[in-house]
């Protein structure tokens, strides 16, 4: 069997694939199998699937409804994570598992997509309209508008930009000046205390830096602030997405002023730690370094969700750097996390500022009113999520005992055994069906945009392709 998988044709493997033999294929035919699976997946998705080179979040199985934050109009196409960038950089990830030109063209396709939706600033945002007049006509870039970091929309587009000029040995001067422009845009958009804003057009104003406080007003009416984009940002994983573009950076270009950037950060998230009773993060500050409201159902706050990035985080960067001060905030914020579990086990989204009570929000039309009850929260926004305080201080132990060792969440790089890698991978190609695709069901859990999917609907998923592909990578890598 092992020599027929190896040597089988397209037509062989697909009847195995039908009839989910390959379920139960032995270890070493697993790696053809997935070789195999990944064409398969990619092929379909690059050509049948990519509208001029781009994506969007979701399909209907037949094509004809395309949905990012919505309706899809028929040439545009998202930036957006799981979109355009996230597919992207999965193909990357096939092409250095295979070496297979056919997932660097198809990566080199999404960016001739991207490019045009670029702005002077540097950045993107979430969506971009497709002229296909304009496609493979390199850009002036002076199309002005408002980068933003928003979901991590800039960060996955330049992420993806700088993998795919390193694939091409930085010859190909349209992609190599987009990363270029991305990244110069992204320094000019870090302020003097190292903080990034939501949304940027230019440089920075010059703020400098200061220790965070709480505020010494009335935060429930006063101190709002209009442009809250403009101010210093944490929102939505901002530091760590931020982070892990300026240290991919530093590794492509190799030059240390992307790694001194992700210092300041660094820097800035020291000085952004509350006092006691509240040693943790606020998810939106203003130029006194006091939490401030973002939207309306985004109070003045201290967060769980972005407290956790922050510490992962602080962990990234001192890997990074070497530089004990950035685990020094991590024993106090370590403790909060844990004193303010809920008793299911999970953090608040919110925390009143100094109280510490679980903030939430009810909903009557467009209104939005304070309150600690839990029992009628609306159900656009993730008011509750999961505690990784156990793995957070797992890795801030490793880092002490070991020096500059694994960060949290990354996999291990060390050889054991693989079967649980292998029941993976297997269960992949299992459910890749006869066309090339992996067809999710909706089940009511919470997505992207929010489409208006029906409980039972069928419906294609780039970020499912994405990490798939990424895992079939992984796996056919490491069996090399």
């Amino acid at each position: 069997m092992r020599k027929c998988l190896l040597g089988s044709t397209f037509l062989i493997t697909a009847a195995l694939l039908s009839t989910g033999f390959l379920a139960q294929a032995a270890d070493d035919d697993l790696p053809a199998a997935a070789k195999t699976a990944m064409k398969k997946a990619a092929t379909f998705y690059r050509h049948q699937v990519a509208v001029h080179g781009g994506y969007v979040y979701y399909y209907s199985p037949d094509l004809s409804r395309r949905l990012g934050e919505g309706v899809a109009r028929p040439n545009q196409i998202w930036v957006q994570p799981p979109g355009t960038p996230t597919v992207g950089m999965a193909y990357l990830a096939a092409w250095r598992a295979t070496r297979d030109d056919f997932y660097r063209d198809a990566a080199r396709e999404a960016a001739s997509a991207l490019i045009p939706g670029q702005f002077s600033s540097g950045g993107w945002t979430n969506s971009v309209e497709i002229d296909p007049q304009q496609l493979g006509i390199a850009p002036l870039r002076q199309k002005d508008g408002n980068s933003t970091l928003d979901d991590g929309i800039s960060q996955s587009a330049i992420q993806f930009m700088a993998q795919l000029d390193q694939a091409l040995d930085f010859q190909d001067a349209a992609v190599h000046e987009s990363a270029q422009a991305g990244l110069n845009g992204l320094l000019q958009a870090q302020f003097a205390n190292g903080a990034f804003p939501q949304v940027w057009r230019g440089p920075a104003p010059s703020v400098q830096g200061k220790k965070a406080s709480f505020p010494d007003y009335d935060w429930r009416t006063e101190g709002r602030i209009k442009n809250y984009w403009d101010m210093f940002t944490l929102n939505d994983g901002l530091a760590g997405t931020v982070t892990t573009t300026l240290l991919a950076a530093h590794v492509i270009y190799k030059d240390d002023k992307y790694l001194a950037a992700a210092a300041k950060l660094g820097d800035f998230l020291i000085l952004a730690q509350l006092p006691e009773p509240q040693p943790a993060w606020s998810q939106q500050y203003n130029y006194d370094m006091q939490p401030i409201w973002a939207r309306r159902f985004e109070p003045a706050a201290v967060t769980g969700s972005e407290s956790q990035d922050v510490l992962e985080t602080l962990l990234k960067i001192y890997h990074a750097t070497g530089d004990k001060k950035y685990l020094e905030p991590i024993p106090r914020a370590l403790a909060w996390l844990k004193r303010s579990q809920l008793p299911d086990g999970r953090l608040a989204r919110y925390y009143e500022l100094q109280t510490n009570k679980p903030l939430y929000m009810n909903r009557q039309g467009d209104t939005y009113s304070l309150t600690y009850d839990d029992s009628q929260l609306p159900s656009h926004y993730g008011w509750k999520v999961a505690s990784r305080a156990a793995a957070i201080e797992a890795a801030y132990q490793a880092a002490l005992a070991g020096g500059r060792g694994q960060e949290p969440g990354a996999r291990s790089q060390e050889p054991g055994d693989r079967s649980q890698d292998a029941e993976v991978v297997r269960k992949i190609i299992a459910q890749l069906d006869d066309q090339g695709r992996w067809i999710s069901t909706f089940a009511g859990e919470p997505l992207s945009g929010q489409p208006k999917f029906q409980p039972g609907e069928k419906y294609l998923h780039s970020g499912v392709f994405s990490r798939n592909l990424e895992t079939l990578s992984e796996f056919l890598a490491a069996t090399k």
